[in-house]
């Protein structure tokens, strides 16, 4: 075969792969780059939830709601995180379509909530049900999981293309291996160090590198502090000698600026989500180096 047919063929798969794939939506930067890396060759997901938006409290139209029932497939991290989008899987309102919910996903490692304004450094034991902390992802080991769970799905809407997306699965696995080491080595020297967070956030990624935070501003929701769980964490910062304390650009700095006043703590900025990151495969990782910067320019600056 001539280069210029090989050219024509190869352009005429490509079309036709691209006409062929299936509408998918994903809900948060994380899950849209996870699923975007599986789909590489074929075509790209929807990202539900844009912008700098809660990851919690956010709503969703009429219009999208019904967006959501003419996809092929759905993700969705789980019910205690897109609350609304939990309750309408599988009803007349999607037209009774079930979204792939990540935290149900074989291998993903699941821990609890935690109770509470501030913590000890617990054991790792897993959790179900109701008190799951659904902020999976920020766990590289969960990220593998969910990747293989998504290549899963797709292969099972889109036959057609299933080697593509376990190939893709299999590198986006390799990457993410990768990447966890490179953050363990950059942390190191960081861990017990410790720190306080604006929403309660970050245990996955806390438990996988080692790192120490000892309270939260806001509970796993991000539901507005009282004035006695402000004071439980301006008490914290002094008795633990906090390093930093880290505010969100989702949310309003005033409670960090409350409970961090007097106090020797430094201010950082952590987000979970990636709320300001150009969606695409590439946006978990410069998620989790972004994190692991903040940290790092905090603690050890």
């Amino acid at each position: 075969m001539n280069r210029t047919l090989f050219a024509a063929v190869l352009l005429l798969s490509t079309s036709i792969s691209a006409l062929a794939a299936p509408k998918v939506v994903a809900t948060i930067v994380p899950l849209h780059s996870l699923v975007a890396s599986v789909m590489e060759g074929v075509g790209e997901p929807e990202l539900l939830l844009k912008g700098v938006n809660s990851e919690h409290q956010a709503s969703y139209s009429p219009q999208q709601i019904a967006d959501l029932g003419h996809a092929d497939v759905v993700f969705i991290i789980g019910d205690n995180l897109e609350v609304k989008l939990g309750e309408i899987s599988g009803t007349d309102a999607v037209n009774g379509k079930t979204f792939v919910k990540m935290n149900l996903a074989e291998g993903v490692i699941k821990h609890h909530i935690r109770e509470g304004g501030t913590w000890e450094v617990d054991g790792d034991e897993p959790a179900t049900g109701n008190t799951v902390d659904p902020h999976i992802w920020l766990d590289p080991e969960n990220a593998k999981a969910m990747t293989k769970a998504i290549a899963a799905a797709l292969s099972q809407a889109d036959a057609g293309n299933a080697t593509i997306y376990n190939a893709n699965a299999e590198k986006e696995i390799a990457a993410l291996d990768a990447l966890e080491t490179e953050i363990k080595v950059t942390l190191e020297p960081d861990k017990g160090k410790p720190f306080i967070v604006f929403h309660d956030a970050y245990q996955y990624f806390e438990r996988r590198f080692g790192m120490t935070a000892v309270g939260s501003i806001s509970d796993y929701t991000a539901t507005p502090p009282s004035a006695a769980r402000l004071e439980v964490i301006r008490n914290k910062i002094k008795s633990s000698n906090a390093v930093c304390a880290f505010r969100e650009p989702q949310f309003s700095d005033a409670a960090v600026s409350v409970v961090t006043e007097g106090s020797a703590a430094k201010l950082g900025v952590l987000d979970p989500i990636g709320a300001k990151l150009a969606p695409g495969a590439q946006a978990y990782f410069e998620l989790l180096r972004d994190v692991t910067k903040n940290l790092k320019d905090c603690l050890g600056g």
